[in-house]
């Protein structure tokens, strides 16, 4: 008996010295949660008195294209009113080439303080699929702030090709495989993957052609060199209303405000096709949000002004402004969506 107490007695003690260590490891554990608790929430107000004094000098806004031409406006649009409210110069820098990929590189490395925006358009997430060795992931190396804008291609043709529907347009691709050819504004620009949506969904061979410039193209366009291409409506539009090319549709989901009585691609009978170009801001990966929802705020604000709608209006553009979150969920959708494309379409990365 004496030996069975002394066991008991040993069994509780080993008993209650574990409960001692349990209870000595949750309160580490419960010191290390508050611990992490209480430098989160002063990280937080960090970044929230941060975002209140932002920015307290030039913000640098890498444009990924080349001045002049329509996303360098509505950048200018929207960085003068930026100015204005924040009084603090908004620095356009213009990074075209190479797909927007020489500007995306540029911000990816930036610091993510909210002092270095990236302008982009649907490019950035056709990027992936169109180069082997990008120097960033599309997603993930940056901080979605807001989709600025979206506008449809319009898709033209020449007057020596006979087709003023898409219907006959796929009829004559058809009957003539890889004689009819579109231009793009370079491999792997949205309008390129727009024309290799376009063959893949409605089973036509036809020829891409490459260009630098949209004089050229427009040249070769009317001279019949291109017999197609699908232009941006700033662009495009003025050569239908000269009557120097056909207008066939447009390549939204559904009908683009300026032009109400143009059917879509999809109206037209090829279900399911969409191919509209966005504009947005992004930032380096790990910006705090504070900043990127006072830019977000900021921009929307902006893009939904009387003078900012009427000039967006006239380059055939809608304005959205929509939260990171929707952006950040386009992105992740887009690149997927487009690196099908290009691998049922045959490109080769470069």
């Amino acid at each position: 008996m004496a030996m069975l107490a002394q066991r008991v007695h040993r069994n509780v003690h080993c008993q209650i010295d574990a409960g001692r260590t349990a209870l000595r490891g949750w309160r580490q554990i419960l010191k290390g949660v508050l611990a992490l608790l209480f430098f989160s929430l002063l990280s937080l107000q960090a970044g929230t008195v941060a975002a209140q004094d932002f920015p307290t000098k030039p913000v640098r806004w890498i444009i990924a294209f080349s001045a002049g031409g329509p996303t360098d406006t509505i950048a200018r649009l929207v960085s003068a009113k930026l100015t204005e409210a924040w009084g603090q110069p908004i620095v356009i820098d213009n990074q075209g080439g190479a797909g927007g990929t020489i500007a995306g590189a540029m911000t990816a490395k930036a610091t993510p303080d909210g002092y270095t925006i990236l302008y982009v358009s649907a490019s950035h997430a056709i990027a992936p699929s169109m180069y082997k060795a990008l120097p960033y992931d599309s997603v993930s190396d940056f901080t979605a702030i807001t989709i600025i804008a979206t506008t449809p291609f319009v898709l033209v043709v020449g007057h020596g090709v006979p087709a003023n529907t898409v219907a006959e347009l796929i009829a004559l691709a058809k009957a003539k495989p890889g004689q009819l050819s579109f231009a793009s504004s370079g491999s792997g620009a949205s309008n390129h993957l727009a024309g290799e949506l376009f063959k893949t969904m409605t089973g036509v061979d036809i020829m891409h052609v490459p260009y630098k410039g949209q004089s050229q193209t427009t040249a070769d366009l009317m001279s019949g060199a291109v017999s197609m291409t699908f232009g941006s409506p700033v662009q495009t539009l003025p050569l239908v209303t000269a009557k120097k090319v056909k207008l066939i549709a447009v390549t939204s989901r559904t009908r683009f405000f300026a032009l109400p009585d143009t059917a879509t691609i999809e109206e037209s009978g090829v279900k399911g096709y969409e191919s509209a170009t966005w504009h947005g801001a992004l930032g380096p990966r790990g910006m705090p949000r504070a900043i990127v929802d006072k830019i977000q705020r900021e921009m929307s604000r902006a893009l939904h002004m009387p003078d900012v709608q009427a000039s967006l209006t006239k380059l055939g553009v809608s304005a959205v402004g929509s939260t990171p979150e929707e952006f950040s969920t386009l992105l992740k959708t887009e690149v997927p969506r487009w690196s099908e494309v290009a691998k049922r379409s045959g490109v080769v990365p470069q």
